[in-house]
């Protein structure tokens, strides 16, 4: 059962549209997928109780320092668990670490996000003294297609030394129309672009955790 999270200590980088998408595309895959919002905002909580009908897979709420030693437990029975991170919240962030078989980072094409990237690493340093085989890497996400920073983005990663993941997911309003509804863009647009790009995100997660 892999655990996968996405972390990083800066917010607004669009972990919990990564999150969702993933978990979603996961559950039409046919793996029984459990979703958990550890960011004590609750966005995935909040989007699932928009949701009508049934839901492909359940969220469930873990906000709290004690992930690694909960999730076990919460978890037993499903194929793969998605979990969404908190920004800030250094001491659930560092047990969702030790929780993860692969942890990945999303980051914004811009230098604010590349420079905050510096925090969610000093956090791994210190999860490594319990858990050093999580694995780790970036995730281009926002991307705006055609602009030099979206094309610069991996070069300006490189200096931490972390794998960046070739799939990138691009900003796309298809993303937020669909999320006012506790959708999904393979809900509004399966062929689409936007649904197209996690395909290929989630395909190479799959190879990245093994």
């Amino acid at each position: 059962m892999p655990v996968i999270s996405f972390l990083n200590q800066k917010g607004g980088v669009g972990k919990t549209t990564l999150a969702v998408h993933v978990a979603d595309a996961l559950a039409r895959r046919g793996r029984k997928t459990l979703l958990v919002d550890a960011d004590p905002q609750g966005s995935a909580l909040d989007w699932a109780a928009a949701r009508q009908g049934e839901p492909r897979f359940p969220v469930v709420g873990l906000p709290r320092p004690s992930i690694h030693k909960e999730l076990p437990a919460i978890a037993r029975g499903f194929d793969w668990v998605v979990l969404d991170g908190p920004p800030r919240v250094y001491d659930v962030a560092r047990s969702a670490i030790m929780a993860s078989d692969a942890v990945l980072i999303p980051v914004q094409p811009s230098p604010y996000d590349v420079w905050a990237a510096n925090e969610i690493l000093e956090l791994f340093k210190e999860a490594d003294v319990y858990r050093p085989l999580v694995k780790r890497a970036f995730v281009v996400n926002r991307k705006i297609v055609n602009t030099a920073i979206g094309r610069d983005v991996n070069e300006a990663l490189a200096d931490y030394l972390l794998p960046v993941l070739d799939a990138a997911v691009c900003q796309r309003v298809a993303f937020a129309d669909s999320a006012t509804l506790g959708k999904t863009v393979f809900d509004a647009d399966p062929d689409g672009p936007a649904a197209r790009e996690v395909v290929a995100l989630v395909d190479e997660i799959e190879g990245f955790v093994g």
